[in-house]
Order: structure tokens, then C-alpha cells, then sequence
């Protein structure tokens, strides 16, 4: 009886500690998605809602935006993911087993940006790529090369907002990538010595498979990152040129402050909530197979 009051004791005390978090995560994230599909099913006006059922993802899916704005999101993130993973994976097992002090100053040359907010970075690259009065187009036009307006044509603005988000945010990649390289076993990489294995072997086939947990995260949370990608996009070029641009984000902010079409930004966010749930699969099976 005694030890049974001690291990509720025990119990209550772990669950006493853990209640300020659960209570944050029940308010701030599980309640606004079940009020997020609840909107998504009215007609949202200033003073009143009316239940419309399925209407606002039958809008949804007769917008030729949508379509763009949800094709523009999956190459957003392919690109992102495997430009991310690769380079990533190329600089961390090129740097990973060298000098301390190389190493450490590596990894803060990478991280710098990650720092920075993404606006003072967007603000950055918008004088950079300014057409009129921009760096680039000031060295292009010195080289007699004419005006470069690489945000303003249909063909050139989504590889550049591609480059300009991976350049961001890939140090963070690099950081984890390199701690997780540090902690693979010593020993395995004495007995590939051993057998004559080399640098190319021990990468591909000690330390790529010794990372992959390390792999499914970092593509998990890039791909969060660019489904929520929003600064970016309104600060360079407002989904334009004629929506080239515009991703789930954007598209699900013009309806909901521009369009005051709340109901059907509902919906739009329930769709990017289920694929980002659709995409936590592989973490969450990987996380399960570890333990």
C-alpha cells in the first residue's frame, strides 16, 4: 500500500510538471485546428458565419490559383529537400573528422544566415536583385550585359526564391549533419581502414546510413519550413509575376486579409494540415523503429 502511494505520488508530481506545456499545446496548437476545419466549413462574414459543408473546398478545387499555388509548393519542396540534403551531406562528410578549429569555423560560416531573420534576409536580397538600381544589375550592365530583372519574368523567379530560402536556412542542416557524424563510432571507420576502404566508401556506406535519422528529420522539418514559406515571397515579389510565385501560404493569406474569404483560408490551411501530417509519417515511423 505504501509503495502504491508513492508511485502515485510519483506520478502526480511528473504530471504536475508537465502541465503548463500540455496546457500551451491543447490552446495554441490542438484548439486552432479543430477550429480551423470548423471555419472551413462556414461562410465567414464580419458579423456572422453560416454553414456552407463542402463549398470551400469546392472553390478551392475549381481555382486554377490553387493548383498553381499547390504545384509551386511541391517544387518548392523537392528542390528545397534534396538541394538542402545533398550539400549539406557533401560539406558536413568533407569537414567532419578535420581540425576542431576548421571545423568550428565552418559550421559558423554556415550558420550566420540561419541567424538572421528571414525579413533583414529577404530585404537583403531585394536590393541585391532590384532590377532599376540592384547590385546585380548594376555589375550585369557593366559588363554590357543589359538589365537583369530575374524576379519579374515567369522563368527565373521561382529558381531564384528557391535559391534564396535554401541559402538561408541550409547551416542549420550542415550543424546537424556534422554533430551527428561526430558521434558515429570511431571503430567503424579503423576496421574500413583496415580492410583498405576508400574516403568514398567510408562515406557512402558508414556514413550516410549512420546519419539517417539525422536525414529524416532535416527533411521533415524543411519540408514544414517551406509549406509555412510566407516572408519571402510577399517581400520579393507578392506571388507575381502573374502568380509564378505564389505558394500554399501566400495564396491561403490572400484569401484570408484580401479577399476576406476567412471559409475558404480555412481550408486551405486544413489541406496544407494534412499534408504536413502526411509527411510526419516517416519521421514518426522512424522515430518508433529507434526506440
Amino acid at each position: 500500500m505504501k509503495l502504491r502511494n508513492q508511485s502515485i505520488k510519483e506520478s502526480l508530481t511528473g504530471y504536475l510538471f508537465i502541465s503548463p506545456q500540455m496546457l500551451i499545446f491543447l490552446v495554441f496548437l490542438v484548439y486552432p485546428i479543430f477550429e480551423g476545419i470548423r471555419l472551413s466549413l462556414y461562410q465567414i462574414n464580419y458579423t456572422s458565419e453560416k454553414f456552407v459543408g463542402l463549398d470551400n473546398y469546392v472553390t478551392l478545387f475549381n481555382d486554377p490559383i490553387f493548383f498553381k499555388a499547390l504545384l509551386n509548393t511541391v517544387v518548392f519542396v523537392v528542390f528545397i529537400v534534396v538541394l538542402t540534403v545533398g550539400f549539406a551531406l557533401f560539406v558536413s562528410s568533407a569537414v567532419f573528422d578535420k581540425n576542431a578549429k576548421y571545423v568550428s569555423f565552418i559550421r559558423g560560416s554556415y550558420y550566420v544566415p540561419v541567424m538572421v531573420s528571414m525579413v533583414v534576409m529577404s530585404m537583403v536580397w531585394s536590393f541585391l536583385l532590384n532590377p532599376a538600381n540592384g547590385l546585380i544589375s548594376y555589375f550585369s550592365q557593366e559588363m554590357n550585359l543589359g538589365t537583369v530583372n530575374l524576379l519579374g519574368k515567369t522563368t527565373t523567379v521561382l529558381p531564384v526564391i528557391i535559391f534564396v530560402t535554401f541559402a538561408t536556412n541550409v547551416g542549420q542542416a550542415i550543424i546537424l549533419y556534422i554533430a551527428a557524424m561526430v558521434g558515429v563510432p570511431k571503430d567503424l571507420f579503423e576496421a574500413a581502414e583496415v580492410d583498405g576502404a576508400n574516403r568514398w566508401h567510408v562515406i557512402t556506406k558508414i556514413l550516410i546510413p549512420s546519419v539517417s535519422s539525422t536525414t529524416i528529420y532535416i527533411a521533415i522539418i524543411n519540408i514544414i519550413a517551406v509549406l509555412k514559406i510566407f516572408v519571402v515571397i510577399q517581400l520579393l515579389t507578392g506571388g507575381g509575376p502573374n502568380n509564378a510565385s505564389v505558394t500554399l501560404m501566400y495564396y491561403l493569406y490572400n484569401n484570408a486579409f484580401k479577399y476576406n474569404q476567412l471559409g475558404v483560408a480555412s481550408a486551405v490551411g486544413v489541406i496544407m494540415f494534412l499534408i504536413t501530417l502526411l509527411l510526419s509519417v516517416p519521421q514518426l515511423r522512424a522515430l518508433i523503429k529507434d526506440m
